[in-house]
């Protein structure tokens, strides 16, 4: 991958390759990038609200911080990423309605919920027909916008997929991609020649009683329990001395079931996979599939890429992907 970093101002127009000492972009997780500029290199057209991107990918974002460290010589510029921005926006039901629902064909649909929060001037969205339709898919309420599409995409098998195209206008586009598992055709392992980390956790809870609004016998309470396979239900399958339990509270929502279930999985039993591939010259995206095998212990794993953070140092690239159920 090119390590030239691009600014350019609040319209898109370019201004010139950036000189910096390092750069740290996470997409997923924090969803911001810290740019360090020495003082020798700067230059007044580094602003607020001007962005900065690799062409045709998704590293990138939008200025919103500066930090001087006269003891560096170090000027420190931080952001947003394209999915920070998304996760700062709130997809709030219609007026007088429980829920919003989706009905559409899905790169339509993202277009709709981009020209609804008001970043169709910032995004643009794919022409192209995926050929797949949501049929009145409830979305849950007050998700951020980025949220909403990560979970109307995948009840599709489909994941989001950001580009920064120097020649379209935006140049930020969005589009709906088929998930690809590349589990089958890929298998890191030490046959790979790189190093990893596999860890296999089994003692995670796996018994949520959560915890809602009201007082003492009117309290709101939900038992949620995890099955052999992963998923969360109300009906007990772990028990005795394999029923691993916590309490979990909450009073300020109204959907303290879908709560529960995403606090009962982040603390489930869970396999974690550290690799670095860059060595492999391979560059999987957000929401696809990877495998790996430990041949020492006999561990296998196969698990969606949820975040990946892109680093610059001393002129040396590197790409950490995180999967899903790795600790943050």
């Amino acid at each position: 991958m090119d390590n030239l970093i691009i600014l350019a101002d609040s319209d898109g127009t370019e201004i010139r390759y950036l000189d910096y000492t390092k750069i740290d972009i996470d997409l997923n997780d924090t969803r911001d990038f810290e740019l360090t500029v020495s003082t020798f290199d700067w230059r007044d057209d580094i602003d607020f609200g001007s962005m900065i991107f690799i062409p045709n990918t998704e590293y990138g974002g939008i200025i919103g911080t500066r930090k001087t460290e006269t003891a560096e010589n170090a000027v420190i510029i931080t952001g947003r990423t394209w999915r920070g921005i998304l996760d700062k926006k709130i997809v709030e039901p219609p007026t007088g309605q429980d829920y919003r629902y989706l009905t559409g064909e899905l790169n339509t649909v993202i277009s709709m919920l981009i020209d609804d929060a008001g970043l169709s001037g910032l995004f643009g969205v794919s022409t192209e027909s995926t050929g797949v339709d949501l049929s009145n898919y409830q979305v849950n309420r007050y998700d951020t916008l980025l949220t909403v599409l990560y979970n109307a995409l995948k009840s599709k098998n489909y994941r989001l997929d950001i580009t920064y195209n120097q020649t379209s206008n935006p140049h930020v586009v969005l589009s709906a991609q088929p998930i690809v598992d590349h589990s089958s055709e890929i298998e890191l392992s030490q046959d790979s020649n790189l190093n990893f980390a596999l860890e296999e956790i089994k003692n995670g809870v796996n018994h949520l009683i959560c915890l809602g609004k009201g007082e003492l016998k009117e309290r709101e309470v939900i038992n949620l329990y995890i099955a052999e396979d992963g998923s969360v239900g109300t009906t007990p399958y772990y028990t005795g001395i394999d029923d691993v339990t916590e309490v979990y509270e909450d009073t300020s929502t109204d959907e303290l079931q879908q709560k529960g279930t995403e606090k009962l999985l982040e603390l489930a039993s869970k396999q974690i996979f550290d690799m670095d591939v860059v060595s492999l010259d391979l560059d999987i995206a957000i929401g696809d599939i990877v495998g790996g095998r430990d041949y020492i212990t006999g561990m296998a794993i196969a698990k969606p890429i949820v975040n990946k953070i892109y680093r610059i140092e001393n002129g040396k690239e590197s790409i950490e992907y995180e999967l899903e159920g790795d600790e943050q």
